[in-house]
């Protein structure tokens, strides 16, 4: 068995990026990755403005007690008279600061009467006074390539006026589930079938990554269905996903059918738990990832060492989220062969430090601790862990996205 770092180190560099790029508005752009890099085209703010609604002054004009003349009231989107000396505009927040002012004097600390105002408080030179260029400035950069783009880049992107941008295409993956025990929800099932809900939850988590489900398909247990499957995914895909049938049994058919299609096994089997039978293989240069069969397993296989993959496939700059660390809450001490990864709560008390409290029944078919689980704790493989102990914690809200 490779041990887990490798293979997750692996399967992270089992691809290369997609080299199909598009145009995009920017309305559309978000969850896309960034496919060039992008300079800044203006100086934000385009110009002197003020942070607070007030009066501008030049700071060499304040003297206590000292009441100016208002010689004009500016708003945000005008162009203000240059400040004569002397004399004060009135202005508010985001008004352009006029010629030769150079400071703000915030309402609260001023007092309007009979066209004059009288300063209450001493300014510092230069406060309330955003500058120009303070946020962005002309030829810096500003987004690097392989950003996923989120509402606060797209943000960034608009106050530069840009209207499209150049994004990695989305990447294709394909789906296949296998076994003669499952059908299809919905449909009917006699007693010794189960509802397979690998299909509906791994599309949900590929999209959740921001790729796009081109194939969801399902094989029973025999070689000519998983042939003609898997041959439709690799024509229309970029990534093929396969669920069960890789391990050693009498119907685990996928090996062979892989190396059938000229498949060469790059990996198989992790030093993990849930989640040893992981097997990765390249036919016509596309990676196919098989993953064991039971739910839990897929979850956390696809979280720790799919996601890493599919990210570097689209294009990303960044490939393994943060890894946090908490002290874990366990009944009794735990020790494994193989890095176990507990479906856990990440649970802190106001005031109180972090904890990981498990759920009871760590079985990898137990579908219900999956939406009750906040994360997976990583139990180093040969070391006993127990309560109070300090281990990884892996965040799914950012490890699923």
């Amino acid at each position: 068995m490779l041990d887990f770092d490798r293979a997750q180190a692996l399967l992270a560099q089992a691809a290369a990026p997609l080299d199909r790029r598009q145009l995009v508005a920017l309305a559309d752009a978000a969850g896309r990755v960034l496919a060039n890099g992008l300079s800044a085209t203006l100086d934000l703010p385009p110009a002197d403005n003020s942070a607070m609604d007030g009066y501008a002054i030049r700071h060499a004009d304040y003297q206590p007690g000292a009441s100016l003349p208002v010689q004009q009231r500016s708003y945000a989107g005008e162009m203000p008279q240059p400040l004569l000396p002397g004399q004060a505009t009135r202005l508010f927040t985001g008004s352009l600061i006029p010629e030769g002012a150079d400071t703000v004097v915030m309402q609260e600390h001023a007092r309007e009467s009979d066209g004059h105002v009288q300063i209450l408080e001493a300014p510092a030179p230069g406060q309330f006074v955003r500058k120009r260029g303070m946020d962005t400035t002309a030829g810096q950069p500003l987004l690097a390539a392989g950003t996923l783009l989120e509402a606060a880049h797209i943000a960034l992107l608009a106050s530069q006026g840009l209207t499209h941008v150049q994004v990695y295409d989305r990447l294709r993956v394909g789906i296949l589930t296998t076994g003669d025990e499952l059908v299809a929800p919905g449909a009917e099932r006699a007693a010794q079938q189960i509802y397979n809900c690998n299909g509906p939850m791994l599309a949900a988590l590929v999209q959740k990554t921001g790729a796009h489900t081109a194939h969801v398909l399902h094989a029973r247990d025999n070689e000519a269905d998983l042939r003609a499957a898997l041959t439709t995914m690799l024509a229309d895909c970029d990534l093929v996903l396969s669920i069960g049938g890789v391990s050693v049994g009498e119907k685990d058919l996928v090996k062979p059918v892989l190396e059938s299609l000229g498949g060469k096994l790059a990996l198989w089997k992790v030093r993990m738990k849930p989640g040893k039978p992981v097997a990765l293989a390249h036919i016509g240069g596309k990676p196919v990832v098989c993953l064991p069969g039971n739910p839990v397993s897929v979850y956390a296989v696809y979280a720790m060492l799919v996601s890493p993959l599919v990210r570097r496939m689209q294009g990303r700059a960044t490939l393994f989220p943060p890894v946090g660390a908490a002290a874990l809450r366990t009944e009794r001490p735990r020790q494994d062969n193989r890095e176990e990864f507990l479906r856990v709560q990440w649970r802190q008390q106001p005031g109180g430090a972090p904890e990981l409290v498990p759920y009871p029944n760590q079985d990898s078919s137990v579908i219900s601790s999956m939406p009750w689980a906040t994360g997976l704790a990583r139990m180093p493989a040969g070391r006993e862990v127990r309560d109070g102990d300090v281990v990884a914690y892996y965040d799914v809200a950012h490890w699923l996205a």
